[in-house]
């Protein structure tokens, strides 16, 4: 019985982050298209969405798919999950949404933070290549990571006792220690510890802005404090969603999970938060996005 409401729990809150998902990052994607047509010109943070939005449009694909072979198919999950071609596209897809949004972190400080140092300034008048350069080497080593991935052994599973009297009970997983693709996936640690270093950057910058602002002339324009804030609400969100996904995927890395236990379907339902929360996120900081979304929602009138 404890399994039965697991499971139902489980394809309840998987079947609504899907649905939420598909609609907010199917929205990036078309607004980005959209804009990139009508423009006729590549504008960085437009290209960023529309990156972030394929990458999680195709993670969540992935995602919903796990889950209902876990739910419906368990006894096919390894040989379909684990397969190389499913694999390939887990990892790339995986690697290519912290990457983008990784990306994103950086064109945040880039463009919101005022320090003076000549190699931050360098960067900064150079963001729209670097940027461009950036989206070109997470789509080279996310390719490169997933490739290495198929080519490493997997754990193997054993399932025992999976029917009795007609009712499907837990799986027993025995799996012998492969730490293999874990160590593979390790790589990931890069866009964490840059996306770490851009959020403090705009800690600092935030901190002395309002301390210039405080001890400034009556009336200082406060329009970059905002921005600031408006940002630093963004990353901090998204460094939630992407502390928490790392973790979840990390730990379904190591394979010590049992099979269709309740951890499995937790960490399952947390990896699937990550690429819907943090686009809905996206789409609430930015007002033309958010105008757009709630005009389609029939929420607000043309």
């Amino acid at each position: 019985m404890a399994l039965l409401l697991t499971v139902i729990l489980h394809m309840v809150l998987m079947s609504t982050e899907f649905v939420i998902g598909i609609i907010v990052n199917g929205f990036l994607i078309i607004m980005g298209c959209n804009d990139l047509i009508k423009s006729r010109r590549l504008i960085l943070l437009q290209i960023l969405l529309l990156c972030i939005g394929i990458s999680r449009f195709g993670l969540q694909i992935i995602l919903i798919v796990q889950s209902l072979y876990s739910v419906f198919f368990p006894l096919a999950y390894q040989a379909n999950i684990y397969g190389a071609k499913m694999m390939f596209f887990w990892m790339c897809f995986n690697s290519l949404s912290l990457w983008f949004a990784t990306s994103l972190s950086i064109f945040y400080c880039l463009k919101i933070a005022t320090f003076t140092h000549s190699c931050f300034l360098w960067l900064k008048f150079r963001i729209s290549k670097l940027i461009l350069w950036l989206l070109l080497v997470s789509l080279l080593a996310s390719l490169s990571t997933a490739a290495v991935c198929t080519k490493v052994e997997l754990p193997k599973t054993d399932y025992a006792d999976f029917f009795t009297n007609t009712t499907l009970k837990s799986a027993t997983a025995k799996i012998k220690n492969n730490n293999e693709l874990l160590l593979v996936n390790l790589a990931l640690i890069l866009p964490l510890f840059i996306f770490v270093m851009c959020t403090c950057m705009l800690f600092i910058s935030l901190y002395k802005h309002t301390h210039r602002i405080q001890n400034g002339p009556h009336g200082f324009p406060n329009a970059q404090r905002e921005a600031h804030i408006n940002a630093l609400r963004t990353v901090i969100t998204f460094f939630c969603f992407f502390i928490s996904y790392f973790a979840a995927f990390m730990t379904n890395m190591t394979f010590q999970i049992s099979y269709r236990s309740q951890q499995f379907f937790v960490v399952k339902d947390i990896m699937a938060a990550y690429p819907a929360g943090h686009s809905i996120i996206i789409i609430l900081s930015n007002s033309k996005l958010q105008q757009s979304f709630r005009r389609i929602l029939c929420l607000q009138r043309k």
